[in-house]
């Protein structure tokens, strides 16, 4: 077992149409062909049990230490790897993307740069993909100066300038001279490999930089927000608009636990998270591209919105083990699909229309949103107020029971107040009233029901006593002020009672799979941010230090940490714990004034 599978020391490459995982010896370990819900034809990171591989690594001998980072301000990952006798590598890896003919270039296509930087390196590549899930070796087929492997429903081609009998034998050689390995879709490059490759480093280094470039970033941790923006940017499906919850399937929120789950699909809640996040950051094409996304979903709506999709739509995700992968570190099942998708979960409707809400104020997007648009999304909060007082599984999506979740309400009840917010926008006085009486209703309903005057704090359900963290985003829905004496109760309560370390639970009553074990990272960031808004703001800035200090050697991270060690769970990267990241930076950063 690796350090770098143990702590999660990943770095991620994409473009919009794959994503792939790279330890910190350069070794590809993860990846789905042709999308981040295919085949994961390199599933070395779930440890295939039938066969050898899955894994496209490039082995120094005698290798004795490792360095890496990102190009800055790109998803253009560069490892150094020295050996024991004075000698150096350098690998550059990255995923194509850059703007092409009024679009985007983003193929299929993962390319390796390899070049010698000290003494006489010896290396062996090794480009073993499987399919099925680790089931079965793929036919291969080569040429003079390519192999291809038949993958399920993709054809991989190398295209390379190293010698291809060395790579297809997997034969050692001394490594001299620059070489070049493009793996990518069935086709034939029309010009030299290494040209090819140099031209797409610098057109896909430049795009990252641009696209960074017009981020607008707080003043203090500029690095770790650009860094968790690039992630985001790199879990959005563009085919389609969707954005994966993490691009990993199964690895556990918790050692030796059931609570392993495939997150390669489309959450409306954290997807709108998401578009939150990077909307703050100004980078507002995300938001345009996943409302494509959900206007798809919303046109076919007839039994109301499920909590998750497919990448291209699919409504039924079933769920099975995969018999073929051990799972991560040997702690399975690996699960495929995702149950959860016949769940309700009333949130949803209000995060579709907290999504859409900047579509219709921000001045800078081509195509704003307007009436036409409007009354699109009147029967999402329609839904929204039907189901504000009705049983679900919550945003925890417990599966053994239904309650009424007071988040979901409050999720209801801002489907309905941005719906009245957007009829002043355009001048519809008798539709600002309609949602505004809504929202009103439902407002009193929780007031009523989720606050509980005893304990001085908000609860988790209608009529319950439990706490859980996603009230801490009462203020920030705006459904109270933050200085609202019933929210500062809450906060503390629940800096009480779910704060162990510097970490935070999701919850600690039991559920389905007994009692959490392990900090959720976003919860953590969600504390952070309701700190500073209750003017708790040096605790806050501290807070968020410690944990900011738990990312990666990349400045990555997973779904959550253990309490004790600090050591990463669950998959990876997950796109909430970098939304958090931003959200709580955004708001402890000092002024930009402070810098001139």
């Amino acid at each position: 077992m690796s350090n770098c599978e143990e702590s999660l020391q990943l770095g991620m490459i994409g473009n919009g149409s794959l994503a792939a995982l790279v330890d910190r010896d350069a070794r590809i370990v993860w990846g789905c062909v042709p999308a981040f819900d295919g085949d994961p034809t390199f599933c070395a990171l779930l440890r295939p049990s039938q066969h050898p591989g899955g894994d496209y690594a490039i082995e120094l001998e005698d290798q004795a230490a490792s360095e890496q980072q990102y190009l800055p301000n790109t998803a253009v990952l560069r490892t150094v790897l020295r050996d024991v006798h004075g000698g150096a590598i350098e690998i550059i890896d990255f995923a194509p993307r850059w703007h092409h003919f009024d679009r985007f270039y983003r193929p299929v296509m993962v390319i390796r740069q390899v070049r010698p930087l000290s003494g006489m390196p010896r290396i062996r590549i090794r480009l073993r993909p499987l399919a099925d899930y680790g089931a079965r070796q793929p036919e291969v087929t080569w040429g003079s100066n390519h192999l291809r492997y038949l993958v399920p429903g993709f054809t991989l081609r190398l295209t390379t300038d190293a010698p291809v009998r060395l790579v297809r034998e997997q034969v050692p050689f001394v490594l001299d001279r620059e070489l070049n390995l493009v793996l990518g879709p069935d086709e034939t490059l029309t010009q030299p490999v290494a040209a090819f490759a140099r031209n797409a480093r610098e057109r896909t280094e430049a795009y990252w930089r641009e696209w960074v470039r017009y981020l607008s970033v707080p003043l203090d941790w500029q690095d770790a927000v650009i860094r968790s923006a690039i992630t985001l940017k790199m879990c959005q499906y563009e085919e389609t608009g969707a954005i994966v919850a993490a691009v990993t399937t199964s690895i556990p929120e918790a050692p030796h636990t059931q609570r392993n789950w495939d997150y390669r699909y489309c959450w409306l809640r954290d997807s709108a998270f998401v578009v939150r996040a990077l909307n703050r950051l100004g980078a507002t094409r995300t938001m345009e591209d996943y409302l494509r996304y959900v206007s798809n979903l919303t046109s076919t709506d007839e039994e109301g919105l499920q909590p998750l999709y497919g990448i291209g739509f699919e409504a039924e995700l079933a769920e099975d083990a995969v018999e073929s992968l051990d799972g991560y570190r040997g702690m399975g099942p690996v699960r495929r699909g995702n149950l959860a998708w016949l769940q309700k979960q009333h949130d949803v409707y209000g995060s579709v229309v907290l999504a859409s809400t900047q579509l219709f104020f921000d001045r800078r997007l081509e195509h704003q949103g307007d009436v036409t648009t409007f009354e699109r999304l009147e029967p999402v909060g329609d839904r929204a107020f039907a189901l504000y007082d009705q049983p679900d599984a919550g945003l925890w999506e417990f599966r053994g029971r239904a309650e009424v979740h007071t988040y979901s309400s409050v999720m209801c009840w801002a489907a309905c107040d941005r719906l009245a917010r957007i009829a002043v926008h355009l001048n519809l006085p008798a539709k600002v009233r309609h949602w505004r009486e809504r929202a009103d209703i439902i407002r009193e309903r929780v007031m009523q029901e989720a606050y509980d005057e005893e304990r001085g704090h908000f609860v988790d359900t209608f009529g319950g006593h439990r706490l859980d963290a996603s009230l801490l985003l009462l203020a920030d829905l705006g459904f109270v002020a933050a200085e609202d004496p019933r929210f500062i109760g809450t906060v503390e309560a629940i800096g009480r009672d779910l704060r162990c370390g510097d970490g935070l639970f999701r919850y600690i009553a039991p559920d389905d799979f007994g009692v959490p074990e392990t900090s959720f990272t976003i919860c953590t960031f969600w504390y952070v941010d309701a700190l500073a808004a209750i003017g708790r703001h040096e605790e806050a800035r501290a807070l968020f230090e410690r944990v900011l200090a738990k990312r990666n050697h990349l400045g990555l991270l997973s779904e959550d940490l253990a309490f004790d060690d600090g050591q990463a769970w669950g998959n990876f990267p997950q796109t909430y714990s970098h939304v958090g990241l931003i959200i709580a930076a955004t708001r402890l950063s000092r002024p930009w004034q402070e810098a001139t």
